[in-house]
């Protein structure tokens, strides 16, 4: 089946197109630019550089902009969802969702609208032992954005490891924090992984924070060799 991929750059999705790309041929890489960084649909942290990891895994991706608006965002996610099916062939359209209903029953609706398969390979996966998942599979991710209490300056920046896993599970365990960011808690960005041709090595970035709100930007990066 070819498929496409809602792809941000951030872990759920780069994972999730790995889980697709097992099974299925993943033709298209769908990605929503949306100028609202409130959006309630997307992803915006570094949005705008999620085109080096489509070079990276040489897939071709589609860019679609949106203004973020609550509820019109969706007309412009089925406009792109719609148009990758016209011009790239798509049957079906793989999701990152792991818990967010908001997110899962929307694209579902569109999809059922189209007459595509949705598929969400990472729907209710225990979060720790996904994290572990991507450490142990050699996925390069970074912590871009951090948005909730407890989470310090620190963590904007932070590469997934064991050690950061653990800081995550005890933090679960006191305040209730989702250890993948699944409740908006963080945002994260894919350097490498066993999908990648080549990695992404970033060359220049700034870093903001402020009440437990913090984003690390990147600015300039390049694909190097692995």
């Amino acid at each position: 089946m070819f498929l496409g991929v809602l792809f941000s750059g951030g872990k759920d999705s780069v994972y999730a197109c790995k889980r697709a790309m097992e099974t299925d041929s993943v033709v298209s890489l769908i990605t929503i630019v949306s100028e609202n960084p409130e959006s309630y649909m997307f992803h915006t942290p570094n949005v705008r550089k999620a085109d080096l990891i489509a070079e990276a895994i040489d897939i071709p991706q589609l860019t679609w902009q949106t203004l973020g608006e609550e509820e019109a965002e969706l007309s412009d996610l089925r406009d792109a969802i719609a148009t990758a099916k016209e011009k790239r062939g798509i049957e079906g359209v793989v999701t990152g969702a792991i818990e967010s209903v908001y997110q899962a029953a929307r694209v579902q609706r569109i999809c059922r609208d189209l007459d595509l398969w949705c598929f969400n390979p990472l729907w209710q996966i225990d979060q720790l032992e996904y994290l572990k998942l991507l450490v142990s599979e050699d996925f390069e991710v970074i912590v871009s954005g951090v948005f909730a209490y407890p989470l310090d300056e620190s963590w904007v920046g932070a590469r997934i490891d064991y050690v950061l896993i653990r800081k995550l599970e005890a933090l679960q365990k006191m305040y209730g924090i989702n250890p993948s960011g699944e409740g908006g808690e963080l945002e994260t960005f894919v350097l490498d992984g066993p999908i990648f041709r080549k990695r992404i090595e970033i060359l220049k970035a700034s870093k903001t924070y402020e009440n437990y709100r913090g984003q690390l930007t990147i600015e300039e990066a390049r694909l190097v060799e692995k």
